[in-house]
């Protein structure tokens, strides 16, 4: 499989080959909408397929970014046509690309209207969506994430709900807003590295080695918090989230599910590439505060989804939550919080994804979202409520379910947060585990409370004896996430497999060398190993060898070790 892919730009294939899907789209008389279904998902499907052979032909030895593809593109502004992954972005393009198949797969009922212009407009979002992820290119990877904005915004306001055109623009103004901010950040970025690189560049590799250097930078806090904003608006973190229910509520199904499943993670992913590689010692000087937005997240949005008697507008403000605690893990700085935060972005795609789609094969059926107009569905719709019994379950994370792993792996990571945190709160830094406990526990009972008021007892309303169950159809756009929330709950070290070198690259040669050279003691708390958070393993995982580096070495203080010569 490694020679077959050698020389093959398989990234741009991936990329742009909804593009090319979206072309034939055109090519179908409008006439004829199901086949015009019939090319988007298959063509989708094609895309998925192609997207897993990286998977499969993966080197597990190279610490790096693989399939890496270097083109010329604006010479005199240093910008490359530059593509690759590492095993985060790799694992993030195949959801990518299967929740985009299911989405269009569940749109074949719900969707009768324009079908030709919807269909088009999902296949750009693709394309945008693929290429943030894949962009080793400052300026590639803005461009992308601006190809993202329009195609989402008219599938919201053309095949929304009421109040479509009040949410589409609200997304947009506040996607509008945060791009704003990223793009002076990155302009930024793009004259400061001509300052201390020799060249002026966009290329993200390179970019990367400012970490350590943005520390004496007079305007580091400032572009700092520019890509901050940009990035949590997306994500979106408390208390920039307001835009989203509204978002999710007015969506069609197929949107909500790669709005949730595909669009929160690029907020996720660009802290995660861009704003903690590059300044490690803002992450670390604002750690205070920036747990501080995480946890008032997961606990506003656990407390509002309790509140909540719209179906769709519940899991909305769940995905608030789980996205708080997602970042808490990124913002740890060590090795299991950041392991576990990239999994839990996995994680949510899917469980959210499942909800949302859950949400939508109901209002099909009742064309209302109001909880106390279910009741007793478990006795109408048995194979409904198993499929929906598991995804509750996963996003409540039960063990043995997906959720369950990137949770606990998050909590173990936040239960070694220390140094100026440790002050900050003048008591032990569990505190931080223990907020994030609390909103993984409220998380589990408004789901279980909702499970219980639709699902259980008589059916409460005449208009729900006669509802049919799901078709195979239904059944399939479901199956495949059932099947990974059950494989990363019993396994999860395959996906884990991905993970640990571009993690490791994250923790131990941009943050912690960056911390040790500013003279900064706000990772762990005293005797615990930087660079292989072994503290924080979680009981089964196996142990690994101590880092050879000097950034795996703390002294008696706890504080990284100085290099020996």
């Amino acid at each position: 499989m490694d020679q077959a892919l050698a020389g093959v730009p398989v990234l741009s294939l991936i990329t742009f080959l909804p593009l090319a899907v979206a072309v034939v789209v055109m090519l179908v008389p409008r006439e004829r909408p199901r086949l015009i279904h019939q090319v988007a998902t298959w063509g989708s499907l094609l895309t998925f397929v192609v997207s897993v052979l990286p998977l499969l032909a993966w080197d597990f030895t190279d610490g790096g970014f693989q399939f890496v593809e270097t083109h010329a593109w604006i010479p005199s502004l240093g910008v490359q046509y530059k593509l690759g992954v590492d095993g985060v972005s790799m694992l993030l393009v195949v959801l990518t690309t299967l929740l985009t198949f299911i989405s269009l797969l569940s749109s074949w009922s719900a969707i009768e209207s324009r079908v030709k212009e919807y269909c088009v407009y999902f296949l750009l979002l693709e394309v945008g969506m693929l290429g943030v992820f894949v962009a080793l290119d400052l300026f590639l990877f803005y461009v992308f994430w601006e190809v993202m904005l329009v195609p989402m915004y008219f599938i919201i306001g053309i095949w929304g709900g009421p109040r479509r055109i009040y949410a589409a623009v609200k997304f947009f103004l506040y996607t509008l807003a945060g791009s704003v901010l990223m793009l002076i950040g990155i302009i930024a970025l793009y004259f400061y590295s001509g300052q201390v690189l020799g060249e002026r560049t966009f290329d993200i590799v390179r970019l990367h080695e400012l970490g350590a250097l943005t520390a004496d930078w007079s305007w580091a806090f400032w572009v700092f918090m520019a890509l901050f904003v940009g990035f949590a608006i997306k994500v979106p973190m408390f208390p920039f989230h307001t835009w989203l229910p509204d978002a999710h509520v007015e969506a069609p199904t197929a949107g909500s599910v790669i709005l949730a499943g595909v669009l929160l993670k690029m907020g996720t992913y660009g802290f995660f590439r861009l704003s903690v590689p590059i300044f490690p010692v803002e992450t670390a000087r604002n750690l205070p505060w920036l747990l501080g937005l995480c946890m008032v997240g997961v606990i506003y949005g656990a407390l509002v989804a309790f509140a909540q008697q719209d179906w769709k507008k519940l899991v909305a403000y769940s995905s608030v939550s789980h996205l708080g605690i997602t970042m808490a893990g990124l913002f740890a700085l060590n090795i299991a919080g950041v392991k576990g935060s990239v999994l839990q972005m996995i994680n949510h795609g899917i469980s959210s994804g499942a909800l949302f789609l859950i949400v939508g094969i109901v209002y099909e059926r009742r064309h209302t979202r109001l909880i106390s107009e279910y009741g007793g569905l478990a006795r109408v719709m048995p194979v409904f409520a198993v499929f929906f019994m598991v995804m509750m379950l996963s996003s409540a994370g039960l063990p043995l379910l997906n959720g369950f792993v990137g949770e606990l792996t998050i909590l173990a990571g936040l239960s070694q947060v220390g140094g100026a945190v440790y002050s900050f709160f003048g008591a032990s830094p569990l505190w931080w585990t223990v907020l994030g406990a609390t909103g993984v526990v409220l998380g589990a009972a408004y789901l279980l409370l909702l499970y219980q008021r639709t699902m259980f007892g008589e059916v409460t309303n005449r208009k729900n004896e006669n509802l049919p169950d799901m078709s195979w159809r239904e059944r399939w756009t479901l199956i495949p996430l059932v099947a990974l929330a059950v494989w990363i709950g019993v396994y999860p070290w395959t996906f884990f497999a991905y993970l640990e070198a571009p993690v490791r690259r994250l923790v131990d040669e941009q943050v912690v060398p960056a911390l040790e050279q500013a003279e900064l003691d706000v990772l762990l708390p005293e005797g615990t190993d930087v660079a292989t958070g072994s503290a924080a393993r979680l009981p089964d995982e196996p142990a690994e060898a101590p880092a050879a580096s000097h950034a795996g070495r703390t002294d008696a203080g706890g504080r990284p070790a100085a290099d020996a010569h």
